[in-house]
């Protein structure tokens, strides 16, 4: 059975006959023209702008506070502190995970190794993260408290006011 060609495909392989029959070896032309080029004189650079001189401001503060230091109303202090008994704990080492905001990660399974469960945890940029209990998560200095087989629970230390910390219950649902 004899196949019949398609009259297009000739039609697209003409150009590509016709270009191929067009190349030449011969570079004089371009040997000369670059030979011209470099031969003529460089013309002259322009001059830089001039620079405008910037008017000069000098803070007088007379009275008023000086605005590169903290107020002792916005600093934390340690009895702020300790008025309630909460804070997160600055000196502790942060994990991978607290970079992340929390909804911006997904619970996709557990794992149970050696008598401890894990929570499988993919982040947005597709890598899984093996987590247990005791592990931070999110922004917020959330904790993991409980790992089941459909959700994850974590309890974040947040700021009310400054000094002024309270805890909030938090859960990572499993996503299909």
């Amino acid at each position: 059975m004899k196949q019949r060609q398609d009259p297009r495909f000739a039609l697209c392989l003409l150009p590509v006959v016709f270009l191929a029959g067009c190349v030449s070896h011969d570079m004089t032309d371009l040997e000369s023209y670059v030979a011209r080029v470099k031969s003529q004189p460089p013309g002259p650079i322009e001059p830089l702008p001039e620079i405008q001189p910037i008017d000069v401001y000098v803070y007088e503060p007379g009275d008023r506070r000086d605005p590169f230091t903290p107020d002792e109303e916005t600093e934390p202090t340690q009895q702020a502190i300790a008025d309630n008994g909460l804070a997160p704990d600055p000196t502790r080492r942060k994990e991978e995970l607290e970079s992340q905001p929390l909804d911006s990660l997904r619970m996709v399974g557990t794992l149970d190794l050696d008598d401890v469960r894990w929570a499988l945890i993919r982040t947005n940029n597709g890598i899984l993260h093996r987590v247990k209990v005791g592990n931070y998560l999110g922004m917020n200095n959330g904790q993991i408290t409980s790992i089941s087989d459909d959700q994850i629970q974590l309890t974040e230390i947040v700021s009310d006011a400054p000094g002024q910390w309270r805890e909030r219950p938090a859960t990572i649902a499993l996503t299909q």
